[in-house]
């Protein structure tokens, strides 16, 4: 079994390609000008993976791009064989004129990102099953404990996780969600959620994450995978 890689690495491998790591997996933009042509850049993305695509490579594709996403599905984490397929499919894109970017400071709508959501619980194993079933979710691969996270087992919907609670908090929301960016994207992030009205509730974690409000004091995260342990 290959070695997982850890966050640090992972990154450092596949930044100069127009990759960021994101939540235990790479993820780029490919842009293009027409569905047909996302078509056909997503055809040369599964030729260049090759036998390796079914068990690492998500592709969504839309009209003005292709968002991919590399992950060992096998264990929910990264491996050298993902950093492989990383510049391989860049090299590919290359080839035909495109190119693989985080979309970060480009003026496109946003950068890359994962969204996850996050519920605060008194009693995790007792409300874990009933979000597992009403989203129709699954065991996240390698993690079925009773306080392990959930996701979609299709890929569309974003992960849920559970955070402990020591005590009730009726006066704070209790569902809050965490938009985890690259790393270099995260201050652009925080100063246009500020911008819009939002507030800084707690920086004290950066860059592992910033705590923000809207001005009616719902929470949301901007996380990114520095200030944590490389594992």
């Amino acid at each position: 079994m290959e070695q997982t890689l850890g966050r640090q690495a992972a990154s450092d491998a596949v930044s100069d390609q127009g990759w960021r790591y994101l939540l235990g997996a790479l993820r780029t933009s490919v842009p293009v000008a027409s569905l047909v042509q996302a078509t056909e850049a997503a055809a040369r993305v599964v030729a260049a993976c090759g036998s390796d695509a079914d068990g690492h490579l998500r592709a969504d594709i839309r009209p003005d791009r292709v968002v991919l996403t590399l992950q060992s599905a096998d264990r929910a984490s990264l491996t050298a064989c993902d950093i492989d397929l990383a510049h391989r499919i860049s090299t590919a894109m290359r080839n035909v004129g495109l190119r693989t970017a985080p979309e970060i400071g480009t003026g496109a709508s946003r950068s890359v990102q994962l969204v996850e959501i996050a519920v605060d619980a008194l009693d995790i194993a007792a409300v874990r099953p009933f979000w597992k079933a009403v989203l129709g979710y699954t065991d996240e691969a390698g993690a079925d404990g009773p306080r392990d996270p959930i996701v979609d087992p299709v890929g569309q919907g974003p992960a849920m996780w559970f955070q402990q609670m020591d005590q009730p908090r009726p006066d704070r929301n209790r569902i809050h969600f965490d938009i985890c960016v690259p790393h270099d994207e995260a201050p652009r992030r925080i100063e246009a959620a500020l911008a819009a009205g939002g507030r800084l509730v707690s920086a004290s974690h950066a860059p592992a994450f910033w705590v923000l409000a809207d001005i009616e004091g719902n929470e949301a995260c901007v996380t990114t995978w520095q200030g944590r342990d490389d594992s």
